[in-house]
């Protein structure tokens, strides 16, 4: 009988870790493929078979976790152009082994993907797949290429006649397969239909579609040099900002739904990162029927703080995006009232970021108090940081996070008119050009009737650069039109950040004068300053 596996990850403090495979996850990886192929009447892979590929090839070979659990497994090996051409499962793989695993090999084979049942839905698959690209490029080989299953086949089979039917009408999202269309979405294409692929997977009637994705990094040998358009490779990184429009409704789950469609919208476009305005919470204020006082506003807010933690967590695993999900007014447990940006990474760690300096009008309205943490993020895209609005008009936060090594600064920021904005929009391009890290803003627009201090919006979101020859003429990477609900994407290169650092034509943080002066934040131990 197999065994099933509990999902871990409703569970806030647990989370996705996806890493090399190692032998001492060898019973664990069996265990996973008996529990995925044994239902549909596969073999699961022998023990032997697991060791033999991570023997041969350790760094090709990844496993994702939860907790100390195996959910998803990738293999590969390296081969020659012979997996361009017809061939078998037992053939290709050395039945099962990767044993023709060849280190000059120049395409890198996709022998097996099994994800536990448990966890569909949380992009485990989008996640290997990147893995495999990201391997591929660091090796500089021509590209991935492997055989894939088409599990809905035999049961369709009558409709649409012949396999290359099938498959055709697949590929024109006139069918859906849920692994081969999965494939296409992932940048894959069809180079022909293997028969007698592997004869005991009855599901695809032995047939599998013969696909590869090529590395835009190599250049072909009869090609000239060329621009890349649309490459997401793993020195680049694409942020997404949502300016967000603030619209009345009439339920928690319409809230969500607003919010998710965005989550899905910037996941399709491959974001590694998704911003939203600050005070975005405020908007399930307008469920009341009628204006509530600032102590029942916050009271009302704050009931909705676990559902909402839920709601965003889930939405970062499921999406495979690192969500900054804005900022949310909350009582904490000691009576404080702050405004705290959660930070939802797509490993299901959950992180927060208090306001540190709240408006008079938050003051006024809210009673909303300053927070005094203000730390780097570790993120897999490196360490980002977080200022929420007016925190980014003091020069010294943003400097602390630099000091931290933060390549991407999030401000989510809600302004009422134009001069508003135009002060936080001109600290965050002069936090850019100070700290030579990029700035991703992101605010509201619309309004909210009967929600106090949320009468009017002005935003213009955008990604902001440094100003050297690296970056966009302007110093703007993606702008917005003005009190518009729109979303802006950028490709990032933290490399270029290095080089500016280094060799830019002025090189703000290495130029700082040490000597004379320095940033001492409280509770940090320092070294005095020696004078020479």
């Amino acid at each position: 009988m197999v065994q099933t596996t509990e999902n871990k990850l409703a569970d806030p403090k647990s989370h996705l870790v996806v890493r090399n495979a190692t032998l001492a996850d060898v019973d664990a990886i069996v265990a996973l493929s008996d529990r995925v192929y044994t239902p549909v009447d596969m073999e699961a892979y022998a023990r032997s078979a697991i060791v033999g590929q991570i023997n041969t090839f350790p760094a090709g070979q990844f496993v994702v976790l939860v907790g100390d659990v195996v959910v998803g497994y990738c293999a590969t090996f390296r081969i020659g152009d012979v997996a361009l051409k017809p061939h078998t499962w037992v053939e290709i793989t050395g039945n099962g082994f990767a044993s023709r695993h060849d280190i000059r090999g120049q395409w890198l084979y996709g022998m097996e993907v099994c994800i536990d049942d448990a966890y569909r839905g949380y992009r485990i698959g989008q996640r290997l797949y990147n893995e495999r690209k990201k391997l591929c490029q660091s090796l500089g080989l021509k590209g991935v290429v492997f055989a894939g299953r088409m599990p809905s086949l035999a049961r369709r089979i009558k409709k649409f006649k012949t396999v290359e039917n099938y498959v055709d009408q697949v590929v024109h999202k006139k069918a859906k397969d849920p692994v081969l269309s999965f494939q296409l979405r992932n940048g894959f294409e069809i180079i022909g239909i293997l028969k007698n692929y592997l004869d005991e997977d009855k599901q695809s009637m032995g047939y599998a579609a013969h696909m590869k994705w090529e590395n835009p990094k190599v250049v072909k040998a009869d090609d000239k040099p060329r621009k890349q358009v649309g490459v997401h490779a793993p020195d680049v990184v694409r942020v997404a900002t949502v300016q967000y429009m603030q619209r009345r409704i009439t339920s928690f789950s319409e809230f969500i739904k607003y919010i998710e469609y965005f989550v899905d919208v910037v996941a399709d476009y491959k974001s590694d990162f998704v911003v939203f305005p600050e005070l975005v919470t405020l908007q399930l204020l307008s469920i009341e029927d009628q204006e509530l006082s600032p102590y029942e506003s916050i009271e009302a807010l704050t009931k909705y703080t676990p559902r909402l933690k839920e709601a965003f967590r889930t939405m970062a695993l499921q999406y495979n995006v690192n969500i900054i999900a804005g900022s949310h007014p909350t009582r904490m447990d000691n009576g404080r009232i702050e405004n705290i940006a959660y930070i939802f990474l797509r490993d299901g760690r959950m992180f927060e970021q208090p306001k540190i300096h709240p408006t008079p009008n938050e003051v006024y309205w809210w009673d909303i108090e300053g927070g005094s943490k203000l730390q780097a993020i570790d993120t897999d895209c490196g360490p980002i940081g977080v200022l929420i609005c007016y925190d980014s008009e003091f020069p010294e936060l943003a400097r602390h996070l630099a000091d931290q090594g933060i390549h991407f600064l999030f401000v989510p920021f809600c302004t009422d008119e134009r001069q508003s904005y135009l002060r936080v929009r001109y600290s965050c391009q002069a936090r850019a050009v100070e700290n030579q890290f990029y700035v991703i803003m992101s605010g509201n627009v619309g309004n909210l009737p009967n929600v106090a201090n949320m009468d009017i919006q002005y935003a213009q979101s955008c990604i902001l650069t440094p100003c050297d020859f690296a970056f966009a003429r302007d110093g703007i990477a993606a702008d917005t039109t003005p009190n518009v609900e729109t979303v802006a994407f950028a490709d990032l290169r933290p490399e270029s950040l290095i080089m500016a650092r280094n060799s830019g034509t002025v090189q703000n943080l290495k130029d700082r004068r040490h000597d004379l002066y320095r940033m001492i934040w409280k509770g940090d131990r320092v070294s005095p300053i020696k004078n020479d």
